[in-house]
């Protein structure tokens, strides 16, 4: 199976890159800090990495960034409208370029990364939380689009997860309960492949303990 794996360079883009790679899949990586570099905020880029893969199967949109902040009222749009951008732009550009090609071929799947502060919000952080519940407004429109097409579309929703730079900034946190990139990588796995076939539209927590 051919999979794009959008901003495989990160923590957890590594986990799934080589948990895809080691279950046999045949992964791509579109990523800034990747040769060749893709600035998948251009429209035209993100068609352009889509569109060199034959037989596209899977996307997996892992891109997206965080940020901490005033409350609302001291926030600036420009900061807002900066996670919007992040976070939900990607999804965006990957979804137009690739929904219609794996429609076209009657299946595949696409796999966002939302958060679980989506549904449970904390105070500091309004523009990433708005963010990361538009993404996963999003794979359930594109759920609604492309289901009966035979395409699938499904968003994980992590906690904390344990990585290099969380344990950086968060140093007086139990990280025995955060969620490992590996573990997330084993969910993404299983919803691109054919044993989740009756599964789209799912908000599918990936908490650990945390």
């Amino acid at each position: 199976m051919s999979v794009l794996v959008a901003g495989g360079t990160g923590a957890l883009g590594e986990a799934v890159v080589s948990d895809l790679r080691g279950a046999g899949y045949e992964v791509t990586i579109a990523d800034r800090a990747h040769e060749p570099p893709v600035d998948l905020l251009d429209t035209a880029a993100a068609a352009a990495a889509v569109e060199a893969i034959e037989d596209l199967e899977a996307v997996v949109n892992l891109v997206g960034g965080f940020a901490m902040g005033p409350k609302v009222e001291g926030v600036m749009l420009d900061d807002f409208e900066r996670m919007l951008r992040l976070n939900l732009v990607p999804a965006f550009n990957l979804a137009r370029a690739a929904m219609p090609a794996m429609a076209a071929r009657g299946s595949g799947a696409f796999v966002c990364v939302s958060a679980r502060a989506a549904l449970q919000p904390f105070p500091g952080a309004a523009g990433y939380i708005t963010a990361k519940a538009a993404v996963l407004a999003f794979v359930k429109a594109l759920d609604a689009e492309y289901v009966g097409a035979g395409v699938r579309s499904n968003a994980v929703l992590p906690s904390v997860i344990d990585t290099p730079a969380n344990r950086e900034s968060m140093p007086d946190s139990d990280w025995s309960k955060w969620v490992p990139p590996e573990e997330i990588a084993k969910v993404i796995r299983f919803l691109i492949s054919d044993e989740s076939k009756p599964t789209s539209g799912a908000a599918v927590p990936v908490y650990g303990r945390a």
